[in-house]
């Protein structure tokens, strides 16, 4: 039974990097004739991206306060008080921004896509496109991935402007340091290193949470109960995979 369950994984596993790269070979095509599916990629950035500015806004406001208020009065009896600044960047750029913001449009779009995709496949809409040449991956599977991995970048970006800006008016309440000071010394603690790590996170995130989501849109047969079931599974294994791949970005940046 075990050698079943690892094999059906393999499996699953083979067909989602198989369905990943049959999407990338999609975007071409996309870019070059897809104005009719253009609307979904701006839908799918309105709602992923713009319709979840208020909880990111919230989430990391409060974050970057929380590190303020805990830790900046116990570095200052070390007389470590600028430690601040690194350690800031780590939380709110490097580590928790990409991550949260990805759990964030997981809650919010991998259910949504996973289930709207299903429903297409129930009501037998995906072979309408088929029956009239339209590929479904071009219409259907590109804009998605496109649309969440631009959204959690822009999420990504957005957070940490509001988590690390955020967290000054704490710290001018407390210190009443001069807005020049800390954000120079915050820009001198920002590294490019931190930077790409924050990028190459949300990038990854974002292309990981599409691809599961629709492949588990497809994974349907024919009963509409198996829509939410494959609704659940999206933010399962969406969840999964983006703690997964934050531990091996991680690895590998402290690791150089």
């Amino acid at each position: 039974m075990i050698g079943n369950a690892v094999s059906k994984r393999s499996k699953d596993a083979l067909y989602t990097i198989g369905f990943f790269g049959r999407a990338l070979r999609g975007i071409s095509p996309f870019v070059v004739r897809g104005q009719a599916s253009y609307k979904i990629l701006i839908m799918q950035v309105l709602f992923t991206f713009v319709e979840a500015l208020g909880i990111s806004a919230l989430l990391a406001l409060g974050i970057g306060v929380a590190v303020n208020l805990l830790a900046l009065p116990l570095l200052t009896t070390w007389s470590r008080a600028s430690m601040i600044y690194p350690l800031l960047i780590i939380i709110v750029t490097r580590e928790l921004g990409p991550l949260l913001t990805a759990f964030i449009i997981i809650a919010r779009s991998a259910t949504a896509i996973a289930t709207e995709i299903a429903g297409m496949v129930v009501s037998h809409e995906v072979e309408a496109y088929i029956s009239v040449g339209v590929d479904p991956f071009e219409h259907i599977v590109v804009p998605r991935l496109l649309g969440v991995t631009i959204s959690l970048f822009l999420l990504n970006v957005y957070f940490s402007l509001f988590g690390l800006v955020g967290s000054y008016f704490l710290v001018l309440v407390l210190s009443s340091q001069p807005p020049a000071d800390y954000f120079n010394n915050l820009l001198r603690n920002l590294s490019i290193a931190d930077i790409s790590v924050s990028i190459a996170k949300s990038l990854v995130f974002g292309m990981v949470i599409s691809i599961v989501a629709t492949v588990q849109g497809f994974s349907v047969e024919r009963a509409s109960t198996e829509i939410p079931q494959a609704g659940l599974r999206a933010v399962g294994s969406a969840f999964a995979w983006c703690i997964l791949a934050d531990i091996v970005i991680s690895g590998v940046f402290y690791a150089l």
